[in-house]
């Protein structure tokens, strides 16, 4: 089961350097064919290939409605570095919302 959780804990942090380098391929702008053909963004969509690897090995012994959930500490993550490294605004509502997903989280992982 351990095994599980730790291919859901990498599939969850992959995911999230996917959605790092398909915010690096996205910041120049231009055609959309153009965005997709981009270094980073050519990673980005392998590294997410990667996470749903881990996300589908996870599935194996963890409950859906657990993995699935558990997923959403994606956007904290996420959340977190757009503001670290791309200077995106944090208010206190996002964060409230941030906490909230957190919170959620930690309840389903407890009642499982």
């Amino acid at each position: 089961m351990m095994a599980s959780y730790l291919a859901l804990a990498g599939a969850i942090l992959i995911g999230v350097a996917g959605q790092m380098l398909l915010k690096l391929g996205a910041r120049k702008g231009g055609a959309v064919l153009e965005q997709f053909l981009r270094p980073p963004t050519v990673a980005g969509l392998a590294v997410y290939f990667v996470a749903a690897l881990l996300y589908v090995i996870a599935l194996r012994r963890i409950p859906i409605s657990v993995a699935f959930a558990s997923v959403s500490l994606s956007y904290v993550l996420v959340a977190g570095l757009g503001h670290f490294l791309f200077a995106e605004t944090l208010s206190l509502v996002q964060f409230g919302g941030i906490l909230l997903i957190v919170v959620g989280v930690t309840l389903l992982h407890h009642s499982s």
